[in-house]
């Protein structure tokens, strides 16, 4: 079996992502999904996923993706790793802010105190667009204590006046670990690959949401209710031995290295313990060696996978994944791609 072309309305409803602004319909998805999305806030695309709380489903056939891998473990995971897994561990979301997300932190995957059917996450952001003077909030400032944030967060915040501001614009990437304070800020427009625990929901613990109250279609009011929050438990998985200020900034930024040059220059986005994200820019031809699974979502343009067992186009804001073993996998690009390749033995 070869790649396969996802559908490409795998969306968040407006209560979940109320802070979702109106550029994935914008940007990407217009004419792919219905016009009733057109002027609905839209938060976040599930591009390629198997958790059970928005899994893909294959365009050709709607057979859900978890099936389609579950059928042949080995093929399309590769390996022990199949065999141990039975499922992928990436996540691929298109996410796009109108306000600032909640303050909050992830779990790390041996966290003792996450039930059965829950996992901790590693995640990267790679800005595709950003508003004039948007950006990210990303630890704590210089000699910030754990002590400040109690208490900031027992008298109600503001926490992001103890939180790193870093404005940003496209092409830049970070890499958030576990146990790493973070939110997006409004205006920003970004793809994040994320690793979890195979068939288990994604852990997210908010510190701080803003003060904001909502009514239960996720619209602000003032007379609505605030989402729920999780101090004790962000507190407590928050890497406290982390740096501080700039010096912290600077170790989850990551700068882009090349791995081949051409009229299809193919770069490094994120290395991750359990990622590896690929940039792909220009109009041209590559090739690699298929080894883990991976996924492909296209942003501009348009890119065309190919390999022995099969092929697939993806137009912009499309997405397709790639089983382990393709093995040899040609390229064709014109445009921008982003493509996330499990790292064999990760999370």
């Amino acid at each position: 079996m070869g790649p396969i072309r996802l559908l490409a309305d795998n969306f968040t409803p407006p209560s979940r992502t109320p802070w979702g602004g109106e550029d994935i319909y914008r940007l990407y998805k217009r004419g792919l999904v219905s016009a009733e999305w057109e002027h609905r806030p839209l938060g976040e695309s599930w591009e390629v996923s198997v958790e059970p709380s928005f899994p893909s489903r294959a365009e050709s056939n709607r057979r859900l993706l978890s099936e389609i891998v579950g059928d042949a473990p080995r093929h399309w995971i590769g390996g022990a790793a199949g065999e141990r897994r039975g499922q992928p561990t990436l996540l691929i979301k298109l996410l796009n802010s109108a306000q600032d997300l909640s303050l909050q932190v992830h779990p790390d995957f041996t966290d003792a105190n996450l039930a059965p059917y829950e996992s901790g996450k590693e995640e990267g952001w790679i800005i595709l667009n950003a508003a004039p003077n948007a950006g990210i909030y990303v630890g704590f400032r210089d000699r910030v204590t754990r002590h400040e944030v109690e208490s900031c967060l027992a008298t109600g915040g503001p926490l992001n006046e103890l939180m790193n501001f870093v404005p940003v614009r496209a092409g830049e990437a970070f890499l958030i670990t576990p146990g790493t304070p973070h939110a997006v800020g409004a205006g920003i427009t970004l793809i994040e690959p994320q690793a979890l625990v195979p068939g288990r929901h994604g852990v997210t613990y908010r510190f701080w949401d803003w003060n904001r109250r909502y009514d239960a279609n996720g619209v602000l009011d003032d007379s609505g209710h605030p989402r729920p929050l999780h101090v004790q438990r962000s507190i407590d998985v928050t890497r406290w031995d982390a740096g501080r200020g700039d010096e912290f900034v600077d170790s989850v930024r990551c700068r882009p290295s090349v791995i081949s040059d051409g009229p299809l220059r193919r770069e490094c986005a994120i290395s991750a313990s359990s990622f590896f994200t690929e940039r792909w820019l220009g109009r041209g031809t590559g090739t690699f060696t298929s080894e883990s699974f991976g996924a492909v979502t296209c942003v501009k343009g348009s890119v065309r996978i190919e390999t022995d067992s099969g092929s697939v186009e993806l137009a912009a804001g499309r997405s397709g994944v790639v089983p382990a073993a393709a093995g040899v996998v040609h390229v064709e690009a014109d445009g921008e791609a982003y493509f996330t390749r499990e790292v064999v033995g990760g999370s």
